[in-house]
């Protein structure tokens, strides 16, 4: 007990000391639902009637009696929204993760992965014995070369990437990566997390914009941000990718299988992004022109137009003075600090959505503008 409370306090003296914190009465912008359809009445409806039907709880595993018509409804209408065959759906994006990248490269493998994927993916890697290599974020020059040293090699190769990166709020070339994929033959994942709901004509994300679904071999999806429920995906092309994980993934087999009411949430949504190709194109928009606002001042900001708007201020203490600032104004922001980002780029993790009033677009810029002066 002593190492961890000596632990606990050099984390606190150096303001990296993490706690649980409720939003208050303050606009939230440090959530991922984007286009605010965890409260959207028809998603309510249809998790409420699920319940009706259901109860709150799907009682057991998958494989013994919790995989109910509610998930296999789902399943199917977001393998159509998404151009795939056949997937899975899985209690957490984490679970989905770690289960598919301890589960499908093997010892002797090679997985090949952007330097800045999530902790999830990278925790499943680890776990399958493959060896890892990490190429610069997003430079597939850098993939390319790793790719030609590693072309004679008998280990099979695995491509590893987000579409939208969580803490930055970019996203790679898609359609660069699929031509490597026909020079290379590698196996393709992408975790479209925070794509979901924000890109596509359809809605379904970087991937069907892209145009490069059918060389994807695994796409990883969530319905806990976009989608505004709980749960994730994960799609193939391939059957025999469903039957491995749904024989050995200990995260799909040994535990409650998510409740109905969370894919009848879900699949509520996918119907209404759907209805909604202008709101996405607006908030598009409003993304790229708050990064060009901010540059303006001197604020650190990434270009782009995802839903992800992170304000780069280097130290800790910088920006926990920027969190009470903005909550002054009455906006709740996500800190992000080091280990999750690399020391000197702490950084406010703004989340846009699709349907924020223009004058608190304006007010949250006006904020920001004014710290930046401070």
């Amino acid at each position: 007990m002593r190492r961890l409370e000596d632990g606990l306090k050099e984390r606190r003296e150096k303001g990296l000391l993490r706690e649980v914190r409720l939003p208050g009465d303050l606009i939230d912008l440090s959530n991922n639902d984007y286009l605010s359809l965890a409260q959207n009445g028809e998603v309510k409806k249809a998790a409420i009637e699920a319940i009706e039907k259901y109860g709150c709880s799907s009682s057991a595993s998958p494989l013994i009696s919790g995989y109910k018509e509610a998930h296999d409804a789902f399943l199917k209408k977001v393998c159509e929204w998404c151009g795939f065959e056949t997937g899975m759906i899985w209690n957490t994006g984490f679970a989905a993760n770690q289960a598919v990248l301890s589960g499908l490269p093997q010892k002797g493998d090679l997985v090949l992965a952007d330097r800045l994927i999530h902790n999830s993916m990278i925790s499943g890697i680890l776990q399958s014995g493959a060896r890892l290599m990490r190429y610069r974020h997003l430079d597939l020059e850098h993939l390319e070369s790793l790719l030609v040293k590693e072309r004679d090699a008998e280990s099979i190769v695995f491509v590893v990437t987000e579409s939208v990166f969580s803490m930055d709020g970019d996203y790679p070339d898609l359609k660069a990566m699929a031509t490597l994929k026909e020079r290379f033959d590698f196996v393709w994942l992408v975790d479209e997390a925070h794509a979901s709901g924000w890109y596509g004509e359809k809605g379904s994300g970087l991937v069907e914009e892209s145009g490069v679904g059918q060389s994807v071999d695994v796409l990883v999806g969530t319905l806990g941000k976009g989608l505004g429920s709980m749960g994730a995906y994960t799609l193939f092309h391939e059957e025999a990718l469903k039957t491995h994980f749904e024989n050995y993934a200990s995260e799909f087999i040994y535990s409650t299988y998510l409740p109905p009411s969370s894919v009848a949430a879900a699949g509520a949504a996918i119907d209404l992004i759907g209805k909604r190709k202008n709101e996405r194109a607006w908030a598009r928009q409003v993304s790229a022109g708050m990064r060009a606002r901010l540059s303006e001042v001197g604020l650190d900001v990434m270009d782009g137009d995802s839903p992800i708007l992170p304000v780069i201020l280097g130290s800790v203490e910088r920006v926990a003075e920027a969190r009470s600032f903005l909550e002054e104004r009455g906006f709740a922001v996500g800190v992000i600090r080091p280990p999750t980002v690399p020391e000197g780029t702490s950084r406010l993790r703004i989340s846009l959505k699709s349907d924020l009033d223009p004058s608190l677009l304006a007010g949250l810029a006006e904020a920001l503008e004014d710290f930046a002066k401070r």
